[in-house]
């Protein structure tokens, strides 16, 4: 087997607009990977290369680079920030070694990372902080830290201790050193000495960050408690055991856009990341067998087909070899948009693999039977879906295999086929998740399809019982049609659906033709006075002729369907909605705005608890009107600077207010 015990895979993560591919071009760039280092405003130089990307000026989908830096070969993997695309990142995790959580220097904007830095703690995947634009912070350093330590369920230990804040922003202390070094725009920075109104802070710091590192090694805290500074080599060591273990979390500080603390990041990555054999054994590899992979993201190209980018848990992985069925059909290193061949791809490395035509994101594969169950990414609950369809109807058959294509690429976007309202329905994380996977089909399978909200499937009963009467005769030449029969209608309790009994007596309608009155009244149901299917309802046949030439099964159910188109209008129709059970999830000092907006939208507040293992959030459960649940992420995020999410499931069926029912009646007739 071989292994590549110095190759390190990993993964920038964040919220949106904190720099990420700035500092994912600053790593490659300061590494000598690529000639120039790009940025949002002058074009990326390996940037998402997508059209959406490219019109949005953000990230849509992971993108990947390959380079060296003293003897470690890294792979660096740049993810969406955006909350509606976080599905993106979640692929990506089980396969990598660290992630660089990469945050905006604001306390207030901190709450954000709190479900990432849960997904990683979940999987135990070791990962550190980087306080980003560190030159346009007006905040006071350790009230970041604060604020990071009150979303993270690790202990935080700060790598540096910034000197001076915004435009005042001169350099940093090394905690671990205690050597202050200062900054250069563009250049690496040098030391200087260390100011003397920081001394007492940065002494506070060093000591706070040899106590939280002794709670994990013994003779660290012996050699605390003896007043001893302990030598670096030891204090860094117990930095890669307890980082590679995911016991701690580092933060550093820097500024991309100037290659600002990147160097130190870069070093700190050499020199105190876990590399691939650790991974292994953290998700339970043996290091001898078959060779194994695990599929971490899916592209579909126009001109070289399916590409899988796959993390090799085993190797070796060469051109031809089969794994699970599949034969590999090219070994590539992804370099921002380029594909690089290479011969084979060792333990520890992520690479893409052609023609895994079977695979899916989050399948694991072998060469032999002995496939190891591995951890498999969380799939987000979708939580907003507009229905589509083709603006060319000559389009639809292409539809359904673009449709199966896009959501294999990305697997938190749904497709919901809804017969009865004749929708297809893309469901996603939001409306820019949904209306990006509809950019998606215009661009990449040149499908144009118009948009629009999902329709409510209300239903209708009836308030009280009543009596009917329906006759169905027809003469003409040869046989005729005749049918007649007498019905009771009555209302159910809610949940019942339809009952249909027979108290014939005496054969005034033959048993033949029962099952067919049965039927007319329930095709009747499909459709009721006011437009909608109609539910809770109990049908009785009582009485009824037939006539021994004339009468027939059609002529009954279709005396049924008279009766009833009789009898329901007079045994008052009522409307009937959807009701759903919502669990939001908040940072808690947004509950409140969550009570309101649930109020805002006809929703009944069942109560709000602590969040279970997130710390500084509420779980509030709710009960809403479907109807109003369309833009219920919009405002949500709206009101939680973007890191509110829900789930929700069907519950039951009430009565719509008076005041709306007019209307809903109203945009049905429209549809």
């Amino acid at each position: 087997m071989q292994v590549a015990t110095k190759t390190l895979n990993v993964a920038l993560v964040g919220p949106a607009g904190t720099g990420k591919t700035t500092l994912f071009e600053s790593l490659a760039f300061v590494a000598g990977a690529i000639p120039r280092r790009g940025s949002a405003t002058q074009g990326f130089v390996m940037g998402d290369p997508s059209a959406e990307a490219k019109a949005r000026s953000t990230t849509t989908e992971a993108t990947c680079a390959h380079f060296s830096h003293g003897d470690v070969e890294i792979t660096l993997l740049d993810t969406p920030g955006s909350v509606e695309l976080a599905q993106e990142a979640r692929n990506l995790l089980p396969g990598i070694d660290l992630a660089i959580i990469v945050l905006e220097p604001v306390a207030e904007r901190v709450i954000a990372a709190a479900p990432i830095m849960h997904g990683l703690d979940a999987l135990e995947i070791p990962h550190l902080v980087f306080f980003n634009k560190m030159d346009r912070s007006e905040q006071p350093y350790r009230d970041l830290l604060d604020a990071l330590r009150r979303v993270s369920a690790r202990p935080i230990v700060p790598h540096h201790y910034a000197i001076g804040r915004g435009e005042t922003l001169v350099g940093y202390v090394d905690l671990l050193t205690e050597q202050a070094y200062a900054y250069h725009k563009g250049e690496p920075s040098t030391p200087m000495p260390l100011p003397e109104d920081y001394r007492e802070r940065e002494q506070q710091a060093h000591a706070e960050l040899l106590e939280t590192l002794a709670d994990f090694d013994d003779d660290l805290l012996e050699a605390i408690l003896e007043d001893k500074e302990p030598p670096t080599e030891q204090v860094l060591l117990d930095l890669q055991k307890t980082l590679g273990a995911d016991q701690v979390v580092p933060v550093f500080i820097g500024v991309a856009e100037h290659d600002m603390g990147v160097r130190r990041l870069l070093e700190a990555l050499e020199r105190e990341a876990p590399r691939a054999d650790i991974s292994q054994a953290r998700v339970g590899i043996e290091a001898e067998g078959s060779p194994v992979i695990q599929v971490l993201k899916t592209y579909h190209q126009a001109h070289s087909g399916k590409l899988s980018l796959v993390r090799v848990w085993r190797g070796p992985v060469k051109d031809g070899v089969s794994l699970g069925g599949n034969r590999v059909g090219g070994v590539f290193q992804l370099m921002g948009s380029e594909q690089r061949p290479v011969g084979e791809a060792v333990t520890g490395a992520i690479v893409a693999l052609g023609r895994l035509e079977n695979a899916h994101t989050g399948d694991t594969l072998s060469t032999g039977d002995d496939v190891p169950a591995l951890p498999r990414p969380e799939l987000l609950k979708p939580m907003f879906a507009l229905a589509i369809r083709t603006k060319n109807r000559n389009d639809d058959v292409k539809l359904s295999g673009a449709l199966a294509k896009l959501t294999e690429e990305d697997p938190s976007l749904v497709v919901e086929q809804d017969a009865e309202l004749r929708q297809t329905l893309l469901w996603g994380q939001g409306d820019v998740h949904v209306r990006l996977g509809i950019e998606r089909l215009a661009q990449k399978y040149k499908l144009e399809v118009d948009a629009s909200p999902p329709e409510t499937p209300y239903r209708e009963t009836i308030k009280k019982a009543g009596n009917a009467h329906g006759r169905h005769k027809k003469q003409s030449g040869g046989h005729g049609q005749f049918g007649d029969v007498k019905i009771e209608i009555r209302p159910l309790p809610r949940g019942e659906g339809f009952v249909f009994d027979n108290r014939i007596v005496g054969g005034s309608v033959p048993k033949q033709y029962i099952p067919a009155v049965e039927a007319g009244a329930r095709e009747f149901m499909a459709k009721g006075p006011l437009g909608f299917p109609v539910v809770d309802v109990g049908v009785t046949l009582v009485d009824g002729q037939f006539h021994s030439v004339d009468s027939s099964e059609m002529a009954f159910k279709t005396a049924a369907a008279l009766a009833l188109k009789e009898g329901l209008p007079q045994c008052g129709a009522v409307l009937l909605e959807p009701i759903v059970d919502v669990t939001v999830s908040v940072p808690s000092e947004h509950t409140s705005k969550v009570l309101q907006l649930a109020s805002q939208k006809r929703g009944q507040i069942l109560g709000f608890d602590a969040k279970a293992h997130w710390p500084g959030w509420d779980e509030v459960k709710l009960q809403l009107p479907q109807g109003e649940m369309s833009d219920l992420v919009i405002g949500l995020r709206s009101l939680t600077q973007g890191v509110g999410f829900f789930e929700w499931a069907p519950n039951r069926l009430e009565v719509v207010p008076d005041r709306l029912v007019d209307e809903v009646v109203a945009h049905k007739g429209a549809a």
